[in-house]
């Protein structure tokens, strides 16, 4: 199931993101337009209503003044200091249409405003000035929430799952001996997997003889295909350091389709000769006085929209190292055939 999503997402990575970002975008948006900063009105005026709706909302003003002749309640309802025209005026003209008890109301009204003063319109407070600031950064807030849990989740999703210590050992078991383990066994061996998704893969050993340190080995990323995250690795590189040789021996894995692929393989030559990655398959590698053997335990590839065989989902393998020295050192060289040193 983990791999079917990884596949998805590297291939429909454009459209996921897309998807994503303007799901995220919406979520933003409702909580912005709704929630954070929802649209609010002020200094409005009944002249900014419709025709009707402001003919009944000043008779309403009208007979409340006309009962508790509050002229400061009624300069507030009518936002007296906001009009752009006449209240007065329009009072008057409204009492002449509607007549009766409205009309003698309105032109109380209009005639009280027109004896007072208008109040001074208030300015806003000190949180109506930063209610703006505030706002937008809780929403900066929100999104950088927001983002971090995307990133999270995505990066949950692309981890690769580390199999336990002892499904590894089960499975190493499970592999025909090595040729080694039935002639002369190494002085040194290690044992290392690559899986889908470590994308930073590079393990490499000391090699030892008691407290001498005679140089390193290890395995690499030589080679991806593909785009996006993680890495389609195609092809891995065996090395060896060799501390008297003071030199460093490479050979590579390649995958079947790298193998048969000549811009691949032009560009792999570059860094050694190049070995089929399938189950049993050796790259041997000799320096002056140390000798290595990379066997293929057991491998898998991966599955996608790339090519078959492409790229690989996990490959491991185990790694001999001889010491050349003296008749051993000969009879090693004799029994495996090497080929002639660099």
């Amino acid at each position: 199931m983990l791999n079917k999503l990884l596949n998805l997402y590297n291939t429909r990575k454009a459209t996921l993101a897309f998807a994503a970002g303007a799901v995220l975008g919406l979520i933003v948006g409702l909580l912005f337009a709704w929630v954070i900063w929802p649209t609010s009105y002020y200094n409005a005026t009944p002249a900014m209503l419709r025709q009707d709706f402001r003919d009944d909302y000043l008779a309403w003003v009208a007979r409340e003044y006309a009962q508790n002749h509050d002229l400061q309640q009624a300069q507030t309802r009518l936002g007296i200091g906001l009009w752009k025209g006449d209240p007065v005026a329009t009072l008057e003209e409204l009492a002449e249409r509607r007549g009766g008890a409205d009309g003698e109301n309105l032109r109380a009204l209009a005639k009280a405003l027109k004896e007072a003063p208008p109040p001074a319109p208030s300015g806003p407070t000190a949180v109506q000035r930063a209610r703006p600031f505030l706002q937008i950064c809780g929403i900066g807030l929100l999104a950088a929430a927001l983002a971090a849990l995307l990133y999270f989740a995505l990066s949950r999703l692309r981890r690769p799952r580390a199999r336990p210590v002892s499904e590894r050992a089960a499975a190493y078991r499970q592999v025909e001996p090595t040729r080694w383990e039935e002639e002369t066994p190494p002085a040194l061996q290690f044992n290392t997997t690559y899986v889908l998704g470590d994308d930073h893969y590079d393990p490499s050993f000391s090699i030892e003889r008691g407290a001498d340190f005679l140089g390193e080995c290890g395995v690499g990323i030589s080679e991806a295909i593909g785009v996006g995250d993680p890495k389609k690795v195609t092809a891995l590189e065996v090395w060896m350091f060799d501390k008297s040789d003071i030199r460093t021996v490479t050979k590579v894995l390649a995958s079947g389709f790298a193998y048969q692929d000549p811009a691949l393989r032009t560009k792999l030559a570059a860094k050694g000769e190049i070995v089929l990655a399938e189950p049993g398959a050796e790259v041997i590698l000799e320096t002056t006085t140390l000798i290595l053997r990379a066997r293929v335990v057991n491998m898998e590839y991966g599955v996608g929209q790339l090519p078959p065989e492409s790229f690989f989902q996990r490959i491991s393998l185990e790694l001999g190292v001889w010491f050349k020295e003296g008749e051993e050192g000969a009879s090693l060289h004799d029994e495996f055939a090497f080929p002639p040193t660099l």
